[in-house]
């Protein structure tokens, strides 16, 4: 469809005759699959100020340390962080966002499953970050198995056996470092992207899980972006604070 290029044009504002395009019908879907005012809320619960709620921004934070350093380390190779200063450096850094990621991340699924995320329309986002974590482990022990010194051999030597006895060694060989630099670097983390991505995506659309009420008061579920007097909730249970 053409128009007239002398006349302004709000690139916001939607024209009847358009509605029948593909793009209109694409965006129309996409705004209410997903609405901006919860992918990116203004305001939050106040219970999301509890400590427990924090555990899950450190585990993406650690997450992207973990990947840029794993992105420098894949381009200059294994002599590079043996050898280099600046690249045993970069190892530890990889290393450490490593624990860090991974300690988060515990804490956070036990305190989830503590909270029971699973409640009011949660299910997708408790199994996505449970095979999330399932999946960051493979990769870990892939990434192991990829240092490239006697640690490595030591693992992948006593991890062979093992996998040999399920019959998966014919598939998955651990002392083929080709194999598991890719499965480490490529495979993997392409998996573990997924899955985070979905998770946060799935977080923003069902809201965070509130805590349990005490016995004598309903259940707290304030909707995400949503201001305390219309959501439904008591002032005090529902009031909010700055995202």
């Amino acid at each position: 469809m053409t128009i007239d290029t002398e006349t302004p044009v709000n690139p916001s504002a939607d024209l009847p005759e358009d509605a029948h395009q593909l793009t209109a019908k694409l965006r129309h879907a996409a705004v209410e699959a997903l609405p901006p005012q919860k992918l990116m809320p203004d305001r939050q619960p106040a219970y999301v100020a509890s400590w427990i709620y924090v555990f899950g921004i450190l585990t993406v934070s650690a997450l992207a340390v973990v990947i840029l350093t794993g992105i420098v380390l894949a381009i200059f190779g294994p002599n590079w962080w043996h050898v280099s200063t600046v690249g045993l450096f970069f190892n530890s850094l990889h290393l450490w966002s490593v624990e860090v990621f991974f300690f988060c991340m515990v804490v956070h699924l036990w305190g989830k499953f503590f909270m029971a995320a699973w409640r009011g329309r949660r299910r997708a986002t408790w199994v996505t970050g449970v095979i999330a974590f399932v999946i960051s482990v493979a990769t870990a022990f892939t990434g192991y198995l990829s240092q490239q010194n006697f640690d490595s051999q030591w693992i992948s030597t006593q991890a062979k056996d093992g996998i040999n006895s399920t019959g998966a060694g014919a598939i998955m060989n651990v002392t083929n470092f080709g194999q598991m630099i890719m499965w480490h670097i490529v495979l993997l983390p392409l998996v573990v992207g997924i899955l985070v991505g979905g998770h946060i995506l799935l977080v923003r659309l069902r809201g965070v899980v509130p805590p349990f009420a005490p016995p004598d008061q309903p259940a707290i579920e304030v909707k995400q972006g949503v201001p305390a007097d219309t959501a439904g909730t008591t002032a005090t249970a529902a009031s909010e604070v700055q995202a």
